[in-house]
């Protein structure tokens, strides 16, 4: 007769069963509450159904699936899955897949995103209609949506786009991404948008048309909790193109550096292309003839005004003193070239930073200016000449007994304002007369004073000031 002896129970076996029931438990009592934050969430205003809600003990995942919300309003909403990641008090992750929000009367979708990915939020559920729920418990670590869809004629498109000139329109928007970091009610590290175009109709001056834009990132922005104390660290934007009948333009790029904490910042512009021929087309008829005149002054019968530009600044420290220096440019193609430098040493006021100057240029009126100088140079591309032409064509004279009168109206004012003012004015004579093609100023500032005095006596500043005035 065979005995039956059982086998020597194995104690890793026992624990790892036991560990998988307290999971299990664990997990069970997370579905739930999860069901019960997803319904406290939808509490108010419309009912609510879930087609299931699960766990997966070893993922430590719960998903929640076909939710479908009906609002007393008439919209819907619809997620396919509503997905939580890792501990449910403190989640790694949140999903939102297939996200729609339909008008239930017309079935009319106003809205639709492909994923939605919440990385490391402050909730698994934000409780958006509980009172107890502060901005402060408001928080991401990063932000991820793909495949946004925007109709914009409906009152959801107006809550999003609030203030802007898309809250009034009808059309429609797509984004391909949205990416964030560092996201909360008062700081956003990081956002980009990116592959986004829209179709518009009746959207406030520009009426109808369409608009694409490669991607916009900005960093540093802080202070949106407070009105009239928002900074921007860097917001680039590229490849914008906009067409309809007031506006037919394309850019290229912006550049803007606004944490002057390093002691530099400004903004760039390239590559800004209006095509005035193709918005003169699209023009109401009676307005044609005076924007047609306007083109061919800025293009020379081209049409097609392209500028670039850069205002830039820079902040270097001294012994006993501070430096601002400015370098900008603007170039008008086929018209003219401007150029900016501003070299001014100065002691700020007690207690006001670099950082602190640049974001409010107020301070400037307190500053100690010691000295410094400032030279502007004026090149004429072609735009001088085609003035003195259309001024001659409306005052029905030669161009050079025009070019006079403009001559004596400069030298008058000079006795006006002083010689300074009248070598200057004389310079752009000289511009559009044609005999120069490049106007220099370059002013030189006392060894001390400041910007309060001179604002006391606009008139007097010429005489307190070195001008020297150059053509060529």
């Amino acid at each position: 007769m065979k005995i039956y002896r059982p086998r020597s129970i194995n104690l890793k076996q026992t624990l790892v069963c036991i560990a998988l029931f307290g999971v299990h438990g664990a997990a069970m009592a997370d579905a739930e509450r999860f069901e019960a934050d997803l319904r406290a969430l939808f509490s108010e205003g419309g009912t609510l159904s879930i087609g299931d809600v699960s766990s997966a003990m070893l993922r430590s995942r719960l998903t929640a699936e076909d939710i479908v919300f009906e609002a007393d309003e008439g919209e819907r909403l619809l997620i396919d899955r509503y997905i939580v990641s890792g501990d449910y008090d403190a989640p790694a992750e949140v999903t939102l897949e297939g996200l729609r929000i339909e008008d239930s009367l017309t079935e009319l979708t106003l809205m639709s995103v492909e994923r939605i990915v919440l990385g490391e939020p402050s909730q698994a559920v934000f409780p958006l209609h509980d009172d107890a729920l502060t901005p402060e418990q408001v928080r991401l670590g990063s932000l991820a949506i793909d495949g946004i869809v925007i109709e914009l004629a409906s009152e959801l498109a107006e809550e999003i786009f609030f203030d802007t000139p898309f809250s009034s329109g009808h059309g429609r928007m797509t984004i391909d991404k949205l990416r964030g970091e560092s996201l909360s009610h008062e700081a956003i590290g990081m956002l980009e948008i990116s592959g986004m175009a829209g179709v518009f109709d009746e959207l406030d001056e520009l009426g109808s048309g369409s608009f694409t834009l490669r991607s916009l990132r900005l960093e540093g922005l802080t202070g949106i909790d407070k009105e009239g104390e928002e900074k921007l660290a860097s917001l680039v934007l590229r490849d914008l193109a906009v067409e309809s009948p007031e506006l037919v333009a394309r850019l290229a790029l912006i550049d803007l550096d606004g944490n002057f904490d390093d002691g530099k910042g400004g903004v760039r512009l390239e590559g800004l292309h209006m095509d005035l021929a193709r918005m003169i087309e699209l023009a109401p008829e009676d307005e044609r003839t005076q924007l047609r005149m306007v083109s061919n002054v800025l293009t020379g019968g081209s049409g097609e005004l392209r500028l670039d530009a850069a205002l830039l600044g820079s902040w270097q420290e001294k012994d006993e003193h501070s430096v601002l220096i400015s370098d900008s440019q603007i170039d008008i193609h086929d018209a003219l070239s401007l150029l900016l430098d501003i070299n001014l040493p100065l002691l700020l006021p007690h207690d006001v930073t670099p950082s602190d100057a640049f974001g409010n240029m107020d301070w400037l009126e307190d500053a100690t200016l010691l000295g410094g100088d400032i030279h502007l140079s004026l090149a004429n591309q072609g735009l001088f000449s085609r003035l003195a032409t259309l001024g001659a064509a409306m005052e029905g004279v030669t161009e050079a007994l025009y070019v006079e009168q403009v001559r004596t109206q400069a030298q008058g004012f000079g006795m006006m304002f002083g010689p300074e003012i009248q070598a200057v004015l004389v310079g752009l004579v000289d511009l559009l007369e044609g005999s120069a093609q490049h106007l220099d100023v370059r002013v030189t500032l006392p060894a001390q004073s400041n910007v309060t005095t001179y604002m006391s006596d606009p008139l007097g500043v010429p005489g307190k000031l070195s001008v020297k005035v150059e053509t060529r």
